[in-house]
């Protein structure tokens, strides 16, 4: 019989097996509790990198696991297949997006398949497919309906190289996020998505979430909402009124400056043809390299330019002067400021270098401030002064008694702002799905009936490089309008892609549904997601408005879910050594070094850890893995080595010394053990508490997702197993391990569990079996409290006999303590959960006979002060300590290989005696 474990033999039969039987195939059922297991959307690209091999074995280790308690799983797959990089390939290589899209499909989904990712393919979708973003179409037009489609003119950045809108979350350090060019600013008719409409709900509705506080905060400061009031300023010479956002009307008698955005379309005419119209041009321009929303960091350089223009003060009627500035964002707040340097610091710094007046009108309490003085802006509370009929009165009432004045006099109002602006969806590009409109000289935007969706992507374009391919197709823009018959022409923006995965996963749960996006029964049975799994860096863009299409889905009447991810993980980075140059502060891909020196500078390299990237020539390919090792030690070592939401070390000794681990573990599964035994002793109880205590644990890391934890415990009884077939086994309690162990281990090497399953005769998959349960009375408080007790000692030994140098112990001596110190501890424990008070237990102790050890009493209670853990946690006294240790004796003689004594405190006249304390043994060694 061969005990040899062999994947490349194991792992394509199991997953012919799989696909065969429809294992993992799953339709609603009412009678059993469901659970929708999910990976972000994946795009295809050609091959797997490190970061999908540990996003999927994260997925479908709990899928798995799901299914053996009991649940009735939903685990699909599809892919979001439109987008740039498809587009780019048809320019370069020639070739018809669509081809080169749904040869990536096949590449991607034959390496998923080697993985053995139990995934229900019979429900695969792909957002290329008409009969898929025919129903983006179809919520473009029901949101339309709703007044949640718009067309307006905006400011937008524009890619120059991928000629195409991006949205700002697409602008990184003022670059594109796909090629970074420089992103260039341009105004463009563009159709939106009105998400603001539910930015109070998307910001609430964060509290019911189980998500990581991490990315609620990142959705909370992105939404960003705060309360103020909008002050009116008028424009001194052209009238023109500018609503101001902020939350500190008390301040307004201390505006010495306004300043814009220099974005803000009002500046360009202001300046135009006048001496400030070059300057601005080139202020403008420098602004726009930089990051929009790091521009306002508290940390970066106040950069602006005054542009001969003043404002007027509503409540003061002084001029002061305007400015643009780079703190200043467009999109948020009007892309205008009030500038108060006396009591914000930004302000105050800008004031500063521009030579602005300070102005002072608050004052704090304990001292008096002078403008001329300051070296900060006073940002606290205070009294207002120089603010007239408010003067003497408290800031914060201050606040409302000037909104309410503003109101009275038609200067202002109160109001809620927010960061969030609404969706831009438009995209000049041919691979999306097109936005279904049509434009009529005689009847102006008309939608497209949906009796006549999908409105289909041509093929008759030409992908030039430049400008929209979509526009290329005279058989795709020349159309009928739809409401009067004439001549009329399509809408040629695409949809951005977010659209495709913001609704994606409704679509799993009826894949098959042709007259509506989904049914709303299955989606009712199935969702939400119970458990979604992706990287942070969708924390805000995908998620957001993921949630914003289900309550937008649920308005419509398609669904009653509000949120659409129950339970979200967002797994860390997979990370390898790289070469980096501390003088040029950068990684060095391989061109920029030569031997163990940095090209550019000539200084030696370090080497640090580093996103795993092929620019930086430390990637791993996964498939080169798989074939050497197989998909099951990959999975194991990636799942192992750190848990799913930290970041993750690659290293190249430990993926063959899990290789190793399976093949001790399969052959341990499989081969007989040396001998039998009929009787059984302590190492029988023994093994049989690690059994039980591991399934518990492990299925409590597998339910909280620390998978590695998980592992850990697996690994722990494979080792403690091996110890114990060392010996004559207890049949029953031998193969009651093993089977433990392969269950376990089945959502992490279901290839190598299978095959083990069907070698030991038991019929069916082993992941349609039920998840292992622990025997609560092995497993008990106490039991645990023993068990734990017999390993710490057993570490305590190691400890001696390496600190003593000890290479051969002849006898080891232990001390169970004495009978008043068990006393001692229960009373200590009892008096603890009432009080911390010293004083309070001791004068509890002394009230006992335990006062005739009062000088030894005080020892103790000292150290159970100092470190209230050393008490044992369960009531258990002397004599039951003492005989679970005597039984214990057979297993510290075979683990040290000597002979083992064991007293009690009272029989002992060693001095070290006085150390045993209850659950802790004096230890003595010759």
């Amino acid at each position: 019989m061969d005990f040899n474990y062999n994947p490349k033999q194991i792992e394509p039969k199991w997953q012919q097996r799989w696909e065969e039987s429809g294992a993992f195939k799953v339709t609603e059922d009412p009678s059993r509790p469901k659970y929708y297991c999910l990976e972000m959307y994946p795009y295809p690209s050609a091959t797997l990198h490190m970061g999908h091999l540990r996003n999927y074995s994260i997925g479908d280790s709990i899928a798995r696991f799901k299914r053996m308690q009991g649940y009735n799983v939903l685990y699909p797959m599809g892919y979001d297949a439109f987008g740039l990089p498809a587009e780019n390939a048809a320019i370069k290589q020639k070739i018809d997006p669509e081809t080169w899209t749904r040869s990536n499909i096949e590449s991607i989904k034959a390496q998923q398949q080697e993985m053995g990712l139990s995934y229900d393919w019979s429900r695969q979708i792909q957002s290329l497919d008409a009969e898929y973003y025919k129903w983006n179409q179809w919520i473009f037009l029901k949101l339309y309906e709703r007044g949640l489609t718009l067309r307006e003119s905006a400011i937008i950045n524009w890619c120059p190289d991928c000629n195409t809108v991006l949205a700002n979350e697409q602008v990184i350090s003022g670059r594109c996020w796909r090629c970074s060019s420089v992103v260039e600013q341009k105004e463009l008719k563009q159709w939106f998505f009105r998400i603001t409409d539910y930015a109070d709900e998307l910001l609430s509705d964060l509290d019911v979430l189980d998500w990581p506080e991490s990315v609620k905060l990142m959705q909370r400061n992105w939404i960003g909402r705060s309360e103020g009031t909008i002050i009116n300023f008028n424009i001194e010479d052209t009238g023109e009124i500018i609503p101001i956002f902020t939350t500190r009307p008390d301040t307004v008698f201390g505006v010495t400056f306004m300043v814009f955005a220099p974005e803000h379309p009002l500046i360009k005419e202001w300046v135009e043809g006048t001496n400030y119209q070059a300057p601005f041009e080139d202020f403008l321009a420098e602004v726009q390299q930089e990051d929009k929303f790091q521009r306002i960091a508290a940390d970066r350089d106040k950069k602006g330019l005054f542009i001969g223009k003043y404002a007027v003060n509503p409540l003061t009627g002084e001029k002061i002067s305007v400015f643009v500035g780079n703190f200043v964002i467009y999109e948020y707040g009007g892309g205008a400021v009030m500038a108060v340097p006396g009591h914000d610091q930004r302000d105050f710094e800008f004031a500063k270098v521009y030579d602005i007046p300070i102005k002072v009108v608050i004052q704090p309490e304990d001292r008096e401030l002078d403008a001329y003085e300051m070296t900060e802006a006073f940002v606290d509370n205070g009294v207002l002064v120089n603010s007239r009929e408010f003067d003497g009165m408290n800031n914060r009432d201050a606040i409302t008694k000037i909104s309410d004045k503003l109101e009275s006099m038609d200067l202002g109002r109160r109001t809620v702002n927010y960061k969030l602006r609404d969706w831009l969806i438009s995209r000049q590009r041919y691979w999306g799905t097109p936005i279904p409109i049509i434009y009529c000289d005689n009847c102006g935007t008309v939608p497209v009936p949906i009796k006549d969706l999908p409105v289909s992507l041509p093929k008759d374009v030409e992908f030039t490089g430049s400008g929209n391919p979509l526009a290329t197709s005279q058989t795709f823009i020349d159309t009928t309008c739809p409401t009067c018959g004439g001549a009329a022409r399509r809408e040629t923006d695409t949809m951005d892609t977010f659209v495709d995965s913001s609704w994606y996963f409704f679509k799993y749960c009826s894949p098959h549904s042709e007259d509506v996006p989904f049914d709303r029964e299955a989606a009712s049975y199935w969702m939400p997601v119970d458990q979604y799994i992706g990287g942070i860096e969708h924390a805000i863009l995908h998620l957001l408005y993921a949630r914003f299409f289900t309550k937008a889905l649920k308005d419509i009447g398609l669904t009653d879910v509000k949120e659409p991810f129950a339970r979200l993980l967002t797994q860390g980075m997979v990370n390898k050594e790289a070469p980096y140059c501390e003088q040029c502060s950068r990684f060095l891909s391989p061109e920029n070094f030569e031997g163990d020196s940095c090209s550019a500078c000539g200084s030696k390299y370090t080497i640090k850890s580093a996103k795993m990237s092929k620019s930086l020539g430390n990637v791993v390919d996964p498939q080169v893995l798989m074939g050497k090792y197989g998909a099951d030690t990959s999975r194991f070592f990636i799942l192992s080595s750190s848990n799913p939401e930290r970041e993750l070390e690659w290293s190249d000794t430990g993926i063959e010394s899990v290789h190793k681990f399976l093949e001790k573990t399969f052959r341990l599964l499989v081969e007989p053990p040396g001998s039998v035994k009929d009787t059984t002793d302590a190492s029988d109880d023994h093994i049989n508490f690690i059994i039980n205590s591991t399934i518990k644990g492990a299925t409590g890391a597998f339910e909280d997702l620390k998978l590695k934890d998980a592992i850990n415990y697996i690994m722990k009884l494979v080792d403690e197993l091996s110890d114990y077939a060392r010996s004559p086994v207890n049949m029953e309690l031998y193969d009651q391990g093993r089977r433990a162990i392969t269950m376990l281990l089945s959502p992490i090497t279901p290839h190598l569990c299978e095959e083990v399953w069907e070698f030991t005769g038991h019929d069916g998959f082993i992941g349609q079996t039920r998840w292992p349960e622990y025997d609560t009375d092995v497993v008990s408080k106490s039991s645990e409290f023993k068990w734990n007790m017999l390993q710490d000692l057993i570490d305590d030994i190691k400890e001696i006999i390496k600190v003593a140098r000890i290479t051969s112990p002849r006898v080891i001596r232990l001390v169970t303590a004495a009978g008043w110190k068990f006393e001692l501890a229960g009373i200590f424990r009892q008096e603890f959960a009432k009080t911390k008070d010293r004083g309070q237990i001791m004068k509890a102790l002394m009230s006992t006979d335990l006062k005739r050890y009062g000088k030894q009493v005080n020892q103790i209670l000292g150290k159970y002060m100092d470190d209230p853990a050393l008490a044992p946690s369960v009531d258990m006294g002397q004599e039951e300590e003492h005989n679970f240790l005597k039984s214990a004796i057979p297993i510290l003689e075979s683990h040290f290989g000597c002979r083992v004594e064991l007293y009690l405190e009272e029989d002992s006249k060693e001095k070290k005696a006085a150390n045993a304390m209850p659950g802790r043994s004096a230890i003595m060694i010759d």
